[in-house]
């Protein structure tokens, strides 16, 4: 009994070691190939627990797992430090949790549903002013979701491997519509207007609440939203109230922070302090926190491990 006393006290540590250490210098290598027996992968932080009529199981705890009629027993801290920071997806109980399935740079757990991850087509499919414009088919979806200039329009053509699949521009608010976009003619990736663009023409600015929130609050195939973060800057309060806005209305969310090559001089912090900033803000409504991803659209930190991540929530939603 002490022995293990003593190895689920080790783990801990190093676990919390982890937990609490985002090494700069990985942000700017090269992205892996990656397997569940990949020896890259290591641990990082944070889970979320909504629970909606699709995704009951999406977000689970160790009650999840317990054999009906069974009494809980008591739960080790190495198990309450698991579930508590880690995306675990359904088909993994916190204790099958090893350090070799966590995604690099990242908190999210890869389950039995990861699958081909590859995008071999894309297709836009249209433009819709109004969220019941969209298209009507079946097909699950993500949607991306940030602060104008976020990176967001970068991100689908790194993901996607296209230059100009989505329109990129120096300009904040330059994308005003919904934009579906048709991936292996199986799922859609949805490109979202930005919030808090300042410097948008009067005529430009829209009514967020009206518009996106609709879209959020009606869309049956929304998968998950993708809330892009820029991890180059500090925590910004828009940003905050987005996601605390998505945790209340219990609309699925994982946190994409997005920049993480961008290392600014003199005091400025790097992003990794400002990705740990953020993410203590978001502990304080969050009593799990959602799953997160640090990427870069110039290097193509995170694009295989995002994808991975797409892969298991599409087709658990797929087999529901």
């Amino acid at each position: 009994m002490h022995n293990e006393s003593l190895i689920q006290e080790n783990m801990l540590v190093t676990l919390r070691s982890r937990f609490f250490t985002l090494q700069v210098t990985s942000l700017l290598q090269a992205p892996q190939s990656i397997s569940p027996k990949n020896p890259l992968l290591s641990l990082s932080h944070k889970l979320q627990m909504f629970e909606t009529p699709k995704f009951n199981l999406h977000y689970c705890n160790h009650a999840s797992f317990a054999t009906k009629g069974s009494k809980p027993g008591p739960v080790s801290e190495t198990k309450k430090f698991i579930e508590k920071v880690l995306f675990v997806p359904p088909g993994v109980g916190p204790e099958e949790v090893t350090d070799d399935l966590i995604l690099p740079g990242s908190n999210i757990v890869l389950g039995p549903y990861a699958g081909d991850a590859k995008i071999k087509e894309v297709e836009f499919v249209k433009s819709s002013n109004r969220p019941k414009d969209c298209p009507k088919d079946d097909r699950p979806e993500f949607a991306m979701l940030g602060r104008s200039n976020v990176g967001k329009s970068s991100l689908i053509n790194a993901l996607v491997r296209k230059k100009e699949v989505a329109l990129t521009s120096k300009k904040p608010g330059k994308t005003q519509l919904i934009n579906h976009f048709l991936v292996n003619r199986s799922w859609y990736i949805v490109d979202l207007p930005g919030y808090g663009f300042a410097n948008a023409p009067e005529a430009a600015r829209m009514d967020w609440s009206a518009f996106t929130k609709g879209y959020f609050l009606n869309r049956e195939t929304l998968v998950s939203v993708l809330l892009l973060v820029d991890a180059s800057v500090p925590p910004q309060k828009i940003d905050l109230d987005c996601a605390n806005w998505l945790g209340r209305n219990n609309i699925p969310m994982t946190l994409v922070f997005t920049k993480c090559d961008k290392i600014k001089g003199g005091k400025a912090k790097r992003p990794d302090e400002n990705i740990r900033d953020f993410q203590q803000l978001i502990r304080e409504n969050y009593k799990r926190h959602p799953p997160w991803i640090m990427t870069s659209s110039m290097t193509g930190l995170g694009r295989d491990e995002l994808l991975l991540h797409l892969s298991q929530l599409r087709n658990y939603w797929n087999n529901e």
